[in-house]
């Protein structure tokens, strides 16, 4: 669907987060004419009056029978389409869409390299941009990474490539766009958002949506994920990564095929899932036709991005790592990876999606940490599965009232120093607007400075 089918129709933007202004400005700018209604809570419906646009209004309901009375329903990503009232409104003759679906059909003639997965995309995204530009390509950096794709509908300098992060929320949305990227890649793909999704199969479906029904020209996956590695792509050229013929990871190296090519060490960013990141990275731009020997000399130049195995510093002999982005136990793992043989006091525990916390649980059996701390809505829940383990000494469990308390006890229990790691494992939902804002009161409370060790670098079109 193009923004311009929504002429003389009854629209309405449901929610109004970034996605969702981003969509209202872009409405606005190619159709001023067209009233628009603005789903919303009564506190955003203040916010709204205050725009002083005269053919925006607020509606704070949202049950089937109101968005029934609407031809079309821009949907923020957060809103899961399976919900029944969304259902309902399908049968009544209502349409869904999406900022993301609105930005691919009017821009099919992009060059698109797409990245998904449960685990890293955000940073494979920014890898592939900071790479492109380093080699002299305008590259845009949008998406679910912090700058929605209808902020750059028409951008005054028109980027060579994009680099798109896309949720499990978006990648539906490609397809529905009618738009084939030019590249999709695909990370890994774990338990995660089950609340929106409703299951682990249709979470997988709907993320691998970007492979099976979008139909990208090519497809860079990972070797080592067996959801990925079972692909039957025929409409898609099917590149490898993490494979031995292609980029991967080989005693302490990054390798292309045979060759060594960096030291794994020498990227400024931690951890064997890291290395994989870079390998995806190296991949999507290599099908490109662009020769990525040259180019890997620019990854020690990469700035790593906030709240994803960030060091904020040292307190009083402890260092501070903020992994607010990790919202699975499998992410909380690869955190501790990155800090073996060092003595950590982890923050664990957030909003309760019901996720299995028993690869932690075995984690903490035969690798356990100094300390765990619980905190949130699924703390008390994985206090309890790791209450055995306490119990025997081999490590410190605490439960905490919040992010004040949990700082404070994970101090206490490294009293020769050590590293006091934030990775929830869990989404911020409840306690905080998003994860960024969970890491800004991590750093906070830990004595650093929260815009210092905010920014994202790099958004937008360089």
């Amino acid at each position: 669907m193009r923004i311009s089918q929504l002429e003389g129709r009854r629209v309405a933007l449901w929610g109004w987060g970034r996605e969702a202004r981003a969509a209202w400005r872009a409405l606005r700018s190619r159709l001023p004419d067209l009233e628009l209604t603005a789903i919303v809570s009564e506190a955003e419906a203040n916010e709204i009056a205050a725009l002083a646009d005269p053919l925006l209004q607020a509606a704070t309901t949202a049950d089937a029978d109101a968005l029934s009375k609407f031809d079309v329903v821009v949907k923020s990503p957060g809103i899961s389409p399976y919900r029944s009232e969304v259902e309902q409104a399908k049968a009544n003759g209502t349409v869904f869409t999406s900022g993301t679906a609105l930005w691919f059909a009017e821009r099919p003639d992009a060059r698109v390299i797409a990245i998904t997965g449960t685990k890293g995309k955000s940073t494979t995204t920014a890898l592939i941009a900071h790479l492109l530009r380093a080699e002299g390509h305008r590259t845009a950096l949008a998406g679910n990474i912090g700058l929605p794709l209808l902020e750059l509908l028409e951008p005054p300098l028109a980027p060579e490539c994009w680099a798109i992060e896309l949720s499990s929320y978006q990648t539906r949305d490609v397809a529905a766009s009618g738009a084939r990227p030019d590249v999709a890649v695909g990370l890994n793909v774990y338990p995660e958002h089950l609340d929106w999704h409703g299951s682990h199969a249709r979470y997988v479906d709907d993320k691998l949506a970007l492979f099976t029904q979008a139909r990208p020209r090519i497809a860079v996956l990972n070797a080592l994920d067996p959801a990925l590695a079972a692909l039957n792509l025929p409409e898609s050229s099917v590149h490898w990564f993490n494979a031995e013929q292609g980029w991967h990871l080989r005693d302490g190296y990054v390798c292309r095929g045979a060759d060594r090519v960096i030291e794994a060490t020498a990227v400024p960013l931690p951890g064997r899932h890291n290395g994989w990141n870079l390998c995806a990275a190296l991949t999507a731009i290599e099908v490109l036709g662009i020769d990525t020997h040259s180019l890997v000399a620019h990854v020690q130049d990469f700035v790593p991005l906030p709240h994803r195995l960030q060091t904020l510093g040292m307190r009083d002999g402890i260092v501070f790592v903020n992994d607010s982005i990790s919202t699975t136990p499998h992410a909380s793992i690869a955190a501790l990876d990155c800090h073996a043989g060092e003595a950590v006091a982890i923050i664990v525990g957030g909003f309760d999606r019901g996720i299995d916390w028993s690869p932690f649980v075995e984690c903490m059996r035969t690798r356990p940490v100094r300390a765990v701390v619980t905190m949130g809505q699924n703390g008390p829940r994985i206090h309890a599965a790791l209450q055995a383990l306490a119990e025997t000494g081999s490590l410190q469990l605490h439960a905490a009232r919040d992010m004040d308390d949990a700082v404070g006890i994970a101090r206490t229990a490294l009293p020769q120093g050590g590293t006091v790691l934030l990775s929830p494992g869990a989404p911020s939902f409840g306690a905080y607007v998003d994860y960024a804002a969970r890491g800004r009161d991590f750093a906070t409370k830990a004595g650093f400075d929260p815009d210092a060790i905010s920014r994202i670098p790099g958004l937008g079109v360089a």
